[in-house]
């Protein structure tokens, strides 16, 4: 039986992409350790400079920060004194203190976010949207037309033809955004986001089959997509701790010690295996918004500030439902209190729906099922069991909600 054809699949993953974003915003930072997080209270303040009459911009740092927000991404220069996205800012205060803090400005994000995915479809329009700064793409058919200005001659290995359009994507992401981006193509989609991590920033890494042994094996078995923090804990203390190490494992111990599904998955990704396809259509399983507050807040002396923040993160789910297009008709609540400990609670409607009032309804009734009894460091609330609007007959009539104006802690006592 003859093999089947070799497929040749991109993972395109922008570089730092919120700070390089902020770095076009702001050319004077580059090549300086920057931090994107935090409130507007962080925005630089303009102002003229009296002798030459030009545009001053004074940065707050990380050593005049008071808080408990963490980091959502930080330049590469940040990155070399320890700093990572998820990173309390007190904490990276102590290790860089000089390091600039910018607040983070989702709606430029998302802007550049549709530029760099708009460059490469028109390239290769075979895309799976994985995140706001990474995609993957099915190089297999497509012909390096779009590459011709880089191309003198039709290359005749295949490899070849898929760096050359790849290269393509890359100028024309570069064209569209002022970006870079890392691209790694590989055979399957576990090793082309592997592959893309090799060379940052600004990487275009090719691994064929024959290069896993020397380029995947030595890394750390957390590098592989999927084994999260307690697998990969768990697999140091038994003695496994690169992906050589897991390739060799028997699989009937992988099994043993990590459960039917896991296990062989584990075995299979070691050794580059994947069959997954590029799906250019995914259906969201939820729509949620959620907030970590700056300080914690108390369920009864900050009722109102609450109340407030409950009633915004139920309208932004509501508008977010009607801008895809989906109704919900499971409601949920998340929250974290001051201890680190989560709860959520769930309230499934008789008829889904993407109206803020009984959204709001119905979270507030997942609310009274939880004590308040301390204070609340994140608030969030969930729309799941998604339907596509358009495939849903009208529901039921708009009184149907209760729109009475709801507290935050109306079921405690007064």
């Amino acid at each position: 039986m003859p093999a089947p054809p070799i497929r040749f699949i991109a993972h395109v993953d922008m570089d730092a992409f919120y700070a390089s974003v902020e770095l076009l915003r702001y050319p004077e930072l580059k090549g300086r350790a920057v931090a994107i997080g935090g409130g507007r209270r962080h925005e630089p303040i303009t102002t003229t400079d009296p002798v030459t009459g030009g545009t001053v911009r004074n940065f707050s740092t990380l050593r005049r920060y008071v808080g408990r927000g963490v980091i959502t991404t930080a330049t590469y220069e940040a990155r070399a004194f320890g700093l990572h996205s998820a990173m309390g800012m007190m904490k990276a205060a102590q290790l860089a203190p000089d390091t600039i803090l910018l607040p983070v400005d989702f709606d430029a994000y998302r802007r550049y976010s549709r530029l760099f995915k708009d460059a490469v479809r028109a390239i290769a329009p075979r895309i799976q949207d994985n995140g706001i700064d990474e995609i993957y793409v099915d190089l297999t058919n497509v012909h390096p037309e779009p590459a011709r200005s880089i191309l003198q001659e039709p290359k005749s290995d295949p490899w070849e033809r898929a760096h050359a359009v790849a290269r393509a994507i890359k100028d024309a992401v570069s064209a569209a955004t002022g970006l870079s981006c890392s691209i790694g193509i590989a055979p399957n989609k576990l090793l082309a986001k592997m592959a893309s991590e090799l060379d940052k920033p600004d990487g275009l890494t090719l691994l064929r089959p024959e290069d896993i042994e020397r380029r995947i094996w030595p890394l750390p078995a957390r590098k592989i997509n999927g084994i999260g923090p307690k697998s990969s804990a768990k697999l140091e203390t038994l003695g496994v701790r690169t992906i050589a190490e897991l390739a060799a494992a028997d699989p009937a111990w992988l099994v043993e010690h990590f459960g039917r599904a896991h296990g062989a998955f584990m075995h299979d990704a070691a050794h580059g295996r994947d069959d997954g396809d590029v799906l250019t259509k995914m259906e969201p399983k939820s729509i949620s918004r959620e907030l970590t507050f700056e300080r914690d807040l108390s369920p009864r002396r900050d009722r109102d500030e609450l109340t407030q923040i409950f009633t915004a993160l139920c309208t932004g789910v509501s508008d977010d439902l009607k801008r895809k297009g989906y109704l919900g008709k499971t409601i949920g609540l998340k929250l974290r209190f001051d201890n680190f400990k989560t709860v959520t609670r769930d309230r499934t409607l008789d008829w889904p729906t993407d109206d803020p009032q009984v959204i709001r309804q119905a979270a507030g009734e997942c609310l009274k099922r939880v004590p308040l009894d301390r204070r609340i460091r994140l608030l969030g609330v969930r729309a799941g069991a998604l339907f596509a609007a358009s495939a849903v007959s009208a529901g039921p009539p708009p009184d149907a909600a209760d729109s009475t104006p709801w507290l935050f802690d109306q079921s405690l006592p007064r």
